[in-house]
């Protein structure tokens, strides 16, 4: 039987024959809406040590870190032999070109990395870092992924991202047209959206010229500015049980086009980042099985819906 869902992993395994397992490197980058260049504070939900892994800072060197997260992989991962370095914490396009050309290229001399994923800001871009991109994407696998979060301006303007949806829509433009696999990052939940709104977003994104796509739901983070709005205002949040997050995402996935990569569609934080787990502590892949189920249930599969909205 066919899959119901276009999953990442099965494309890696499809054109490479194998799982490549992301390893995170902290190159020690910031973000323009922390350091005052757009904004201060940073976006409203986020703290980066709540998806940092252990294994991944910026004091040791990024072949250091490669190392390290290879052997963190391997207790899970045992067949994996290739690897990508998977540049996630803050805005990791946002220096001079020299300076990106000198932490990508470490990685990418590593004998057991095959390629990088770049995660990024639209607004921290440009045609001479793309062109130097498209240029290592000739011989390695590059992958620029995109936190966009939301396709509402409203939204994007009251979690302080800094930039409005048009130049996260450029920002992917430009970086597929030079042939670069491109990703985004989606964030369903944060306030004033509601559901239908969430569920609109499936028609804009497939317009975008996007290869993969990562969801997440909103998960409120200890000592963040999202966690003082939720408190004040809980009204102006969709929450979720696990059981209608997963339903939730299936009404999505039949609206997605069916070439687009599922890579994600949910997170994971750690227990000690937030207030409350009202999933329990369910692991990616118990929640894979349950979204499989679901679908089969259902009888229903990725763009199934997609030509009628």
């Amino acid at each position: 039987m066919a899959p119901r869902y276009n999953s990442y992993v099965g494309y890696f395994r499809r054109v490479y024959g194998e799982r490549l397992q992301k390893v995170v490197v902290d190159a020690g980058f910031t973000c323009p809406n922390r350091d005052g260049k757009v904004s201060v504070g940073g976006c409203t939900y986020c703290d980066n040590a709540a998806f940092h892994p252990a294994y991944s800072t910026r004091e040791i060197s990024i072949a250091r870190q490669i190392d390290e997260g290879i052997d963190f992989h391997r207790v899970r991962y045992r067949n994996a032999e290739r690897f990508l370095a998977y540049f996630q914490p803050y805005s990791n396009t946002y220096a001079p070109l020299d300076v990106l050309r000198t932490r990508y290229e470490e990685a990418l001399a590593h004998p057991r990395v095959a390629g990088i994923v770049i995660g990024t800001r639209p607004d921290c871009v440009d045609g001479e870092k793309l062109d130097y991109l498209a240029s290592l994407a000739k011989e390695h696998i590059v992958i620029v992924e995109y936190g966009i979060e939301s396709c509402y301006d409203a939204t994007l303007k009251r979690i302080n991202r800094g930039h409005d949806f048009a130049a996260a829509a450029r920002a992917v433009a430009d970086t597929a047209s030079r042939g670069i696999r491109t990703g985004a990052h989606f964030i369903l939940g944060l306030p004033g959206e509601t559901k239908e709104q969430m569920l609109d977003m499936a028609g804009i994104i497939n317009r975008l010229p996007l290869h993969s796509v990562k969801f997440h739901q909103l998960q409120i983070v200890k000592h963040t500015a999202m966690e003082k709005e939720f408190a004040s205002r809980p009204e102006d949040f969709v929450r979720f049980s696990l059981e209608e997050y997963i339903d939730f995402f299936v009404d999505i996935l039949e609206r997605l086009r069916p070439d687009l990569y599922i890579e994600r569609f949910a997170g994971e934080v750690p227990p000690r980042f937030v207030n409350s787990t009202p999933w329990g502590l369910i692991r990616n892949v118990e929640l894979l099985r349950m979204l499989e189920k679901r679908l089969e249930e259902r009888d229903t599969f990725q763009g199934r819906l997609q030509n009628s909205f």
